[in-house]
C-alpha cells in the first residue's frame, strides 16, 4: 500500500522545528524557510533533501523508485521518490534524514538521541536543502522495498537450483547494457571509488573505509554517517571484519571460481551481513544488499551482487547459503556466455558496451533489469 501524505505529516511534524506549508496547492514541510520535504500536486511523488553529489547514483541504482529533480531544481540538494514504491519504515528513514540536513547538529543529536532512532540510516550532510523546490511527477514504476537484515546460518556447499530467469545470452547482455548506459552518470560513483582507493580497496585504511561507506550510500544503502564525537560502528566493524578476512578472502574472477572459493565468499558474506551500523536500543546490521555490494567493491571481478528483488525471486531468501548459490549460478552463467562468444572474461564487458565494469557486474545488471525493475508494487 502506498505511503500517504498523512503518514508523512505525522512523522514530519514530530521532528523539532518542522512546520507545514501549502504553496501553490503543494504540501511542504520546512525548518524555517528551508524546505526538506514536498509533494507533487497529486500527492503521489515526494521530493526530499538529499546530497546532490550522490543522487545520480541513487537514481541509477533504483530508477523505478527514485527520480532526479525537475531541471530547475537540479542545483539544489534534492531528489524524488514515488510513494507507491516505499513503505512506512523507509519513508520515516527518508524524511528523518532529509530533516537532519536542515537543522543544527545539536538539534538532530538531541532529538535522535532521545528517540534512539537506530533505523535512520540515510547520509546526512551539512549543506542546506532548498528554499522552495518544484515537485513534478516522474514517469517511474513501483519497485519492491528492501527487506530487513536476516540472521545468517551456516553456509552449505554450492547447489544448483532452477533459476527464475534463463541464463543470459550475449544478446541479452547487450540489451541490458543499453538500458544501463541510458542512466546518466551510472558509473560515476564506481569510477570515483576506484580512483580514491587505487590500486585496490583496503579496509585496513580509514580513508578507504570512508570511501566505501560513501559509495554504498550513493547506491541507496543509506547507512548513517556518524557526527563528530559519535561512535562509528560501520567503520570499526568493517575494520574488525577485514582483520579476520583480509588473508582468507579469495581472489580471481567469477568464471574462474572453484567451489571452495564460492563457499568462502559465502562465509565472508555471512559475517559481513551482521555487521552493526547503528548503536542504541535499536541496532541495525549492514544487511544483505549492502553486504553483497561491499564484497563486490572488494572483489569486483569475482562477486555478482544482488538486491532484495533479485535474491527473493531467485533464491527465496537472502542468507549466506543463498548468496553462495547465487555466486555459483553467476559462475555458471559467466562460463556459458564466455563459451558462446569465445571472448575472455576481461574483454566481454567491452563487447557488450560496459567496458568500465567487470562481467560480474554485467550479469548483476542483467538480473536487475529482468527482476528488480519489474518487481510488483510493494
Amino acid at each position: 500500500m502506498a505511503v500517504t501524505v498523512d503518514e508523512v505529516r505525522a512523522h514530519a511534524l514530530a521532528l523539532p522545528r518542522t512546520h507545514e506549508a501549502l504553496v501553490r496547492d503543494r504540501v511542504k514541510f520546512r525548518v524555517g524557510r528551508i524546505v526538506y520535504v514536498a509533494f507533487s500536486r497529486d500527492e503521489t511523488v515526494m521530493g526530499f533533501a538529499y546530497p546532490k553529489e550522490e543522487r545520480a547514483a541513487l537514481v541509477a541504482s533504483q530508477p523505478e523508485k527514485f527520480a532526479m529533480p525537475a531541471p530547475r531544481d537540479e542545483r539544489f540538494n534534492w531528489v524524488r521518490v514515488r510513494l507507491a514504491a516505499i513503505d512506512a519504515e523507509e519513508m520515516r528513514e527518508i524524511v528523518t534524514e532529509a530533516w537532519r540536513m536542515v537543522v543544527p547538529v545539536r538539534v538532530a543529536t538531541e532529538h535522535l538521541g532521545d528517540t534512539s532512532a537506530g533505523a535512520v540510516e540515510a547520509p546526512a550532510v551539512e549543506t542546506p536543502a532548498v528554499e522552495d523546490p518544484a515537485v513534478e511527477t516522474p514517469a517511474v514504476e513501483a519497485s519492491a522495498v528492501e527487506a530487513p537484515a536476516v540472521a545468517t546460518p551456516a553456509v552449505a556447499a554450492p547447489t544448483t537450483e532452477a533459476p527464475a530467469v534463463e541464463a543470459p545470452t550475449f544478446a541479452d547482455l547487450r540489451e541490458t547494457a543499453d538500458v544501463f548506459n541510458g542512466f546518466t552518470g551510472v558509473d560515476r560513483s564506481w569510477l570515483a571509488l576506484r580512483e580514491r582507493t587505487r590500486p585496490a580497496l583496503d579496509p585496513a585504511r580509514a580513508d578507504h573505509r570512508d570511501a566505501l561507506l560513501r559509495w554504498l550510500n550513493s547506491w541507496g544503502c543509506r547507512i548513517r554517517y556518524p557526527r563528530e564525537g559519535e561512535p562509528a560502528p560501520f567503520d570499526t566493524g568493517l575494520a574488525g571484519w577485514w582483520a579476520t578476512w583480509s588473508d582468507a578472502l579469495p581472489h580471481g574472477t567469477l568464471a574462474g571460481l572453484d567451489d571452495a572459493a564460492v563457499a568462502a565468499f559465502g562465509r565472508a558474506y555471512g559475517d559481513l551481513v551482521t555487521l552493526p551500523v547503528t548503536t542504541g536500543r535499536s541496532v541495525r546490521s549492514l544487511g544483505p544488499t549492502a553486504a553483497a555490494k561491499a564484497l563486490y567493491a572488494l572483489r569486483p571481478e569475482a562477486i555478482m551482487a544482488w538486491d532484495a528483488a533479485i535474491a527473493e525471486r531467485l533464491h527465496g531468501t537472502r542468507d549466506a547459503a543463498a548468496f553462495t548459490r547465487h555466486l555459483a549460478l553467476g559462475r555458471d552463467w559467466a562460463r556459458a556466455v564466455l563459451a558462446e562468444t569465445g571472448a575472455t572474461e576481461a574483454a566481454l564487458p567491452g563487447l557488450v558496451g560496459r567496458a568500465d565494469v567487470p562481467l560480474s557486474k554485467v550479469l548483476d545488471e542483467f538480473l536487475y533489469v529482468r527482476l528488480s525493475m519489474r518487481s510488483p508494487t510493494s
